[in-house]
């Protein structure tokens, strides 16, 4: 268990010389997700941000054996990769030891092209680590909404008119999804909170002799949030402070929340939701009553979430 920054491992697995954004947020969350799954591992990832910025030919910022996916079916590579060892391991064949299979992708190959996939791995069975870097749109296309775009942000297909402003349409509770296949670990993460990462994916690997486990990490974006390049773990913290995004395990059908998160059930002790909308330009056209209507949001959310503490 990783106790604080001490704890933290050195080895740096994610070389530099990438060319993601200064001030990424999925460029911090991978960082840490090749020191934290360590040597042995096959990383699966999906085609996005974080594909092309890191594999531009004849270079690569990768330190572990690397395959690069098509959108809709990385966790369909990955579950063929974990069946391969494990045949390759009853022949004798295999002589890597327990390689921990890990999937880098986005919520545009996560809650939508690639969500097929996704069910069809977790449906099976597949003891593979599913890691989304949450971005909240199609970032690397030019910052077009997808199904984890939050209500009421400025995309470019989502604009702000006159009579329509921002996305209109909730973002999808691909958690809810995920935990309705009955897998033995599900976790939330933000690259704010880097100790409770680490902590989550030793956990989750843990889990992979039981079948598949699921980590979220909360990733902003700069140039698709439009904030200030070195606001990206302040955007990330003010998430968890506001409640919007809270740390929590479902930890084989037990439900737990984590440090902050768990002082956050009470109202009165989250950051009002204003501080974290005020920092992004995506939200900079909000009304009083939009952002009262997103603070409501998060009101609810924390009511369904009292009633599995219960």
């Amino acid at each position: 268990m990783i106790k604080n920054i001490k704890d933290l491992p050195r080895e740096e697995l994610f070389a530099p010389g990438h060319t993601m954004c200064s001030g990424c947020g999925p460029a911090i969350a991978v960082r840490w997700i090749t020191k934290f799954i360590g040597n042995n591992a096959i990383v699966v990832n999906a085609t996005g941000c974080v594909e092309v910025t890191t594999t531009i030919y004849p270079r690569t910022a990768w330190e572990h054996p690397y395959i690069h996916s098509l959108f809709g079916n990385t966790a369909a590579v990955a579950g063929g990769v974990e069946r391969a060892i494990g045949v390759l391991s009853r022949k004798g064949r295999w002589d890597s030891g327990d390689t921990k299979v890990v999937v880098i992708a986005g919520d545009g190959g996560t809650y939508d092209i690639g969500l097929q996939a996704l069910s069809g791995t977790l449906e099976r069975g597949h003891r593979v680590l599913y890691i989304l870097y949450d971005n909240e749109a199609y970032m690397n296309t030019g910052i077009q909404r997808s199904s984890s775009t939050p209500l009421y942000a400025w995309t470019t297909t989502t604009p702000v008119g006159e009579k329509v402003r921002g996305k209109q349409e909730r973002k999808k509770d691909i958690i809810g999804i995920v935990l309705s296949h009955g897998i033995p670990y599900v976790a939330s993460a933000s690259v704010s909170h880097i100790v409770d990462l680490g902590n989550k994916i030793e956990k989750a690997l843990s889990y992979l002799k039981e079948g598949p486990t699921f980590i979220r990490i909360f990733a902003p974006c700069v140039p698709g949030w439009r904030y200030p390049e070195n606001k990206t773990v302040e955007v990330a913290r003010l998430a968890v402070e506001t409640g919007y995004f809270p740390l929590f395990e479902w930890e084989k059908e037990r439900f737990r929340l984590n440090p902050p998160s768990n002082g956050l059930v009470d109202e009165q002790r989250r950051v009002p939701i204003v501080e974290f909308l005020k920092l992004q330009e995506r939200f900079s056209h909000l009304s009083e009553e939009q952002i009262c209507a997103i603070q409501d949001e998060v009101n609810r959310m924390w009511e369904k979430i009292k009633k599995h503490l219960k």
